[in-house]
């Protein structure tokens, strides 16, 4: 059984982003939409009871964890028994800048 799983909106905004710049670069709806879909099943993979995965970043926000996936982060917070995803960002971007300093993601 998977924890249920919710996506922010600036998650949802970051997948669209992605699909975006993909599709603009290579001209391919079909591959972008085969990796925008990889990432969505890491994400449910990773939604799947006991396992906990990602590294802490409670420097940027209590109770944050990021993983890896095809070149971007997943940044997530595992909240009683649901996985939220908070943000998708690139791995070479700067994720201490893309937090406020109150912890949230910016918009």
């Amino acid at each position: 059984m998977k924890r249920p799983l919710i996506l922010s909106d600036a998650a949802l905004r970051d997948l669209d982003d992605i699909f975006e710049y993909i599709a603009e670069q290579f001209a391919e709806n079909a591959r972008t939409r085969e990796f925008v879909d990889a990432i969505v099943t890491q994400i449910e993979k990773i939604a799947t009871p006991p396992l906990t995965v990602g590294r802490p970043r409670d420097n940027l926000s209590p109770g944050l964890r990021s993983f890896p996936s095809r070149g971007y982060l997943l940044f997530m917070r595992y909240e009683e028994e649901r996985l939220l995803i908070v943000n998708i960002l690139h791995s070479r971007r700067d994720t201490d800048a893309a937090f406020s300093p109150d912890g949230e993601p910016l918009q």
